[in-house]
């Protein structure tokens, strides 16, 4: 059973948390997200990905972490309580 659009993006955006995330899906099924820290307005925005190919919990969790490392290390590792980097 595959998993719908709207709670895989409803999945996505909440994987984020606390950053904000905008997931959006063209005709074709492919998704771009869209990365910004609230923060200090950084923001990482990747599209093309294949919706597809997010079908279980693992594939999603992946996607997730590989955003969350390409952000940190595009904008660096900003502490949440002080704001200063780590």
């Amino acid at each position: 059973m595959a998993i719908s659009l709207l709670e895989l993006r409803h999945i996505i955006e909440s994987g984020f948390l606390p950053l904000e995330c905008r997931c959006t899906a063209s005709a074709s099924n492919e998704l771009t997200i869209e990365l910004v820290d609230p923060a200090t307005g950084a923001n990482l925005v990747t599209g093309g990905i294949n919706a597809a190919s997010l079908d279980n919990s693992r594939a999603i969790a992946e996607l997730v972490a590989q955003l969350r490392t390409r952000f940190a290390q595009t904008h660096g590792r900003e502490s949440r309580r002080t704001g200063r980097r780590a």
